[in-house]
């Protein structure tokens, strides 16, 4: 508190560890099970000359490498503040999840490329290997999705490998599809046109991941916490006058912060205190908001543009 100024400040201070951090064991396992994969895909489509089959271990070169950065995204984010990085280095989790995504978008055009190429120049491929090593690959996307499908709800980065892992699982259903037309028609098309479902199937998802992760690297509003609604809130409670310079926004997956000025009556803060006014802000926002940080700083009537007087 600066001398001359009334000004109260509070916060929540966040919780250890970021939402990622409590599927590292899990992440560990998915990366073991992808990489075998890959390998087993990538002799798969050498041996059955398939594209599709290549195409997912290509697919799953770009899962490993995310997993991989994934896990090193939580170990920096979970390493602890200091006095330059005052929220320590839980941002790493959404600059990985963005690699991710331009990963996943460079794969996913470079299926599109090369499944065209196969249309102009037409390859025999083998359907019954292809089935086999497709299905491989399915069950062993299928493992990995059950053990990522509950941490993909709780943090982008989480998200970002899980989708990454079910677009190679349904990879896997187009390859074993594709393989079974060829063995039964000995239509060789087939297995382009399951490239490109799998680069197709592999855009769209990246486009939305992109547009959430872009979301918290330009510090939008969480998209859980409505502005309006928290300006009312806070509004609402007895002496608050006034509220300004409110922002919200998420430093990482699970960790949301919001700080605020609000203008408080001098005759309430007389009657109450500070720490009264303080501790009925925290619990409005506490009860209605999933808000895991927040500041305050509490002004008298007029304060602001004394502010105003000072900075011109």
């Amino acid at each position: 508190m600066g001398a001359g100024h009334d000004h109260g400040h509070a916060h929540h201070a966040p919780t250890s560890g970021t939402a990622a951090a409590a599927y590292r064991g899990r992440l560990r396992i998915a990366l073991a099970i992808t990489l075998t994969v890959m390998l087993v895909e990538i002799v798969g489509g050498v041996l059955a000359d398939s594209l599709a089959l290549i195409a997912d271990a290509a697919h799953m070169a770009t899962d490993a490498v995310g997993l991989g950065m994934a896990l090193l995204a939580i170990h920096f984010a979970n390493r602890p503040p200091s006095g330059n990085r005052t929220f320590g280095y839980a941002r790493a989790e959404i600059l990985a999840a963005l690699a991710n995504c331009l990963l996943l978008l460079g794969v996913g055009g470079y299926v599109l490329f090369e499944a065209i190429q196969r249309f102009i120049t037409p390859v025999g491929t083998q359907g019954g290997l292809t089935v086999v090593f497709g299905a491989i690959g399915l069950v062993a996307n299928m493992i990995s999705l059950t053990l990522l499908m509950r941490g993909q709800k709780e943090s982008l980065n989480v998200r970002g490998a899980f989708l990454e892992v079910a677009a190679d699982a349904l990879g896997s259903l187009a390859v074993i599809v594709s393989a079974a037309v060829i063995l039964l028609t000995g239509w060789q098309a087939a297995d382009p046109i399951a490239s490109l479902v799998i680069g197709v199937m592999i855009v769209p998802r990246t486009v939305k991941l992109l547009r959430e992760t872009l979301d918290v690297l330009l510090e939008s509003a969480p998209k859980n916490v409505d502005m309006a609604e928290v300006r009312a809130h806070i509004l609402a409670l007895p002496g608050v006058e006034d509220v300004h310079d409110l922002h919200a926004w998420t430093i990482t997956s699970g960790m949301p912060v919001l700080s605020a000025h609000v203008v408080v009556g001098s005759d309430t803060l007389d009657s109450i205190g500070h720490e009264k006014m303080l501790h009925d802000l925290q619990g409005c926002l506490g009860d209605h908001f999933d808000v895991e940080h927040c500041t305050f700083q509490l002004e008298p009537s007029g304060h602001a543009e004394h502010e105003a007087k000072l900075c011109h």
